[in-house]
């Protein structure tokens, strides 16, 4: 007889099983531990903390912290499943604060290893030391605050450590751990120490220097800030250009609430932001650090705590893109400095639900108003303003390059006019293909064709972006069988299509209908479309940008072969047209494709290729 048709009765586990299955679930490797003492750590207060390890953290982990200390009456208590001072009833559940609140971190990672932790408060006379294994406490020499000791790591369940890495390996995922956390929390000190060698530390400085010091300064020279404020949601980050975009999806860190997390909605938000400037499979690197309610999100989602769920996910995912939108939209002057927050105009605030559970009492949070309205002093979402007409020769216009060098200036360039335009004056034409223009900063290179194309583009889509999506009704209805899922999607998100231009609605039970498509796709298959969005709304709160995505490639098909092509001689009135056009333009840096329109090259960079000052 097979063992799992043999009847087997009904029972209770014992402590020592139900832990180990617990283990399971939070201790995973070296960094499950180093995380989750981390959290303890910070949430107590520490300003310093330094972590110990030894064998890549598998024979031994030791977390210090300067923070408030474990009483050592509570001491005992600190190692009970689901014993913790963090919450204590279901409503502040729902308004976690902390980093940490199951109160089954220690007991499960106790249950795998030899674990002690040595404590003392600033009021008590001397430290106390507690085995977990024995249960006994010892005085102990410390200062105020806690050391949590994990030695053997899965030395009861030998086929857990058979499953680790190298130690190299094991390493680097704990040093990640404390990085990640170090991001968020310039208040504090970390120190990382391996076999008795110092590996990394961060002093306590401001929030840039150290995103600059964990992140690199290549990250950080090629990134923008991020500053928003959408009704009750912060924004705040740095979000890297385009052409620092890397093969891989390892320098994108998200912080809900200071808490390092993983979450598809943002992904998503983030993705389709880059759409019009990220091509391929390019993966874009960024930081983002969310401020929110805790009531508002839940982090009781996972026993990792590293997923969450958001109570109004479109409307988080909305002011995320904008304000990633906003902040590449900037154009990016040549000047040292990075692009300033000033340089994005206002706009509506995305629209946030008014239902009481989006609101906080004012009372509570002084300062805030409920509502969509926007905190004082705090500077709103923003875009660029709408692209200028279409870029038109002066030949054919005067008008409409007022700013373009007089034909007396021939090939001279008035010094205060090139260092008044970010861009510069233009001075020559490459090979038909190239502008040379020199500004303050010295010489730009502008590749004509995907700058105009660019300019041409944006223009396109500010004029789409006036009128609503047309629907084009058809003649006879689409109907196709639809899964439950989909036919669930369709009634609920029925208001989200009709923005779209689609019509989808239950024709009889498990059939849809669709009786309406966008005119601009109408050569679309109107079933694998209304599918298609069905799906995205379905995976993604936000909403689905299926019909934007498609619409905009066609505009970006016009643009490309409306735009100046390649061997066309320009006169310096036509060139200078076509800087000014950039500086207004959103996302001129990049062309449709994602390539770059243009390249300073400084003053030192030129002296430096003829050996100027050596």
């Amino acid at each position: 007889m097979h063992p799992l048709t043999e009847r087997r009765p009904i029972r209770e586990l014992p402590d020592e099983l139900i832990s180990q299955i617990a283990a399971g679930e939070v201790v995973e490797r070296p960094a499950s531990v180093v995380r989750e003492l981390l959290d303890n750590a910070l949430d107590a207060g520490a300003r310093n903390v330094t972590l110990r390890l030894s064998g890549g953290g598998v024979r031994a982990i030791a977390l210090e912290d300067d923070g408030q200390g474990i009483p050592a009456a509570e001491l005992p208590l600190a190692l009970k499943r689901h014993a913790t001072s963090k919450i204590a009833s279901l409503v502040e559940l729902e308004r976690v604060g902390t980093l940490g609140f199951r109160g089954e971190a220690l007991a499960a990672i106790a249950s795998v290893s030899e674990l002690s932790i040595t404590s003392r408060t600033a009021d008590a006379p001397g430290a106390l030391r507690l085995d977990a294994r024995s249960g006994e406490c010892t005085p102990a020499a410390r200062a105020a605050g806690t050391t949590v000791e994990v030695r053997e790591l899965f030395f009861s369940t030998p086929a857990r450590r058979k499953f680790l890495k190298t130690e190299a390996t094991e390493l680097a995922h704990c040093l990640d751990v404390l990085r990640r956390q170090a991001l968020v929390r310039p208040d504090v000190g970390f120190a990382a120490w391996h076999d008795g060698k110092l590996l990394v530390q961060w002093r306590p400085a401001e929030l840039p220097q150290r995103q600059r010091e964990v992140l690199g300064a290549d990250f950080f020279d090629a990134s923008r800030p991020v500053d928003a404020l959408a009704g009750p949601l912060v924004i705040a980050g740095r979000i890297g250009l385009p052409e620092a975009a890397r093969s891989r999806a390892d320098l994108q860190h998200l912080y809900v609430n200071g808490r390092g997390v993983r979450d598809k909605l943002v992904l998503h938000a983030v993705r389709s932001a880059y759409e019009d400037v990220l091509h391929g499979q390019r993966q874009p690197a960024w930081l983002l650090m969310l401020q929110i309610p805790p009531e508002l999100v839940d982090v009781n989602v996972h026993p990792a705590k590293s997923e969450i769920r958001f109570r109004d996910g479109r409307a988080v995912h909305q002011a995320l893109r904008q304000a990633v939108e906003a902040a590449l939209a900037a154009v990016r002057v040549p000047a040292p400095a990075a692009v300033t927050a000033e340089a994005v105009t206002a706009a509506p605030a995305p629209a946030w639900p008014r239902q009481a559970p989006l609101a906080w009492p004012a009372a509570e949070r002084p300062g805030v108003v409920v509502g969509a309205e926007w905190l004082p002093g705090a500077r709103p979402l923003g875009v660029a303003e709408a692209p200028p007409p279409l870029w038109r020769t002066p030949a054919a216009d005067p008008a409409q390059a007022p700013d373009a060098a007089p034909p007396a200036t021939a090939g001279r360039v008035d010094e205060a006019a090139a260092g008044a335009w970010p861009l510069g004056r233009a001075i020559a034409q490459l090979q038909g293909v190239y502008i040379l223009a020199e500004n303050a900063h010295g010489l730009v290179i502008v590749d004509m064709h995907a700058a105009h194309e660019r300019v041409v583009y944006e223009r396109l889509k500010a004029g789409m972006a006036v009128a609503a999506i047309e629907a084009q009704p058809l003649l006879i209805p689409a109907t196709f069988a639809a899964t439950p899922a989909e036919v669930a999607t369709a009634e609920a998100q029925g208001s989200t299509l009709a923005e779209l231009g689609l019509d989808v609605s239950p024709l009889s039970p498990g059939v849809l209908a669709v009786r309406s498509q966008p005119a601009a796709l109408r050569g679309a298959d109107p079933v694998a479309l209304a599918r298609a969005v069905l799906a995205e709304l379905a995976e993604h709160e936000g909403g689905s940008r299926l019909v934007q995505r498609a619409r905009d490639e066609v505009l970006a098909t016009m643009a490309c072969h409306g735009a100046v092509r390649a061997n066309r001689q320009l006169t310096l009135h036509e060139m200078n047209a076509l800087l000014r056009d950039m500086e207004r333009t959103e996302r001129a840096d990049q062309c449709n494709h994602g390539r770059p329109t243009w390249r300073q090259i400084s003053l030192r960079e030129l002296d430096a290729l003829f050996l100027r000052g050596r």
